[in-house]
């Protein structure tokens, strides 16, 4: 059992949680709109983590992403071709090549993860 003086003081923190939030509610026009673009890009970074989320290698330094590695090792100069998000109907397919006729090419949003091709 708690104590009167520590009864207190856990009822004390309650109330001032409580009137931080209707306090930040009361409030919320005035800064919300300013924490918006924050919290999207936020929001963004939580759940479409970047390259410097990737495994590192023995030396330190984060291992190249699969089609970056494809790349190289074709000995091109230039970097690969950005996805295209290709749609026809209700199906969606992502390419680095030109949208197949009867799609048409829609904004990629997000992350784009590339698989290897199956082994035989």
């Amino acid at each position: 059992m708690r104590s009167p003086r520590e009864r207190v003081a856990w009822t004390a923190l309650a109330v001032l949680a409580l009137a931080g939030a209707v306090a930040a509610w009361w409030t919320s026009e005035q800064w919300l709109p300013h924490t918006g673009p924050w919290t999207e890009h936020v929001w963004r970074k939580i759940t479409r983590p970047g390259p410097e989320t990737l495994p590192r290698d023995k030396g330190g330094q984060p291992r190249p992403a699969a089609g970056a590695a494809r790349g190289a090792a074709a000995g091109s100069s230039e970097p690969p071709a950005p996805p295209r998000k290709c749609v026809r109907g209700s199906s969606v397919v992502y390419t680095d090549q030109p949208c197949p006729p009867g799609s048409r090419e829609a904004v990629v949003d997000g992350a784009v993860t590339s698989l290897p091709p199956p082994q035989p």
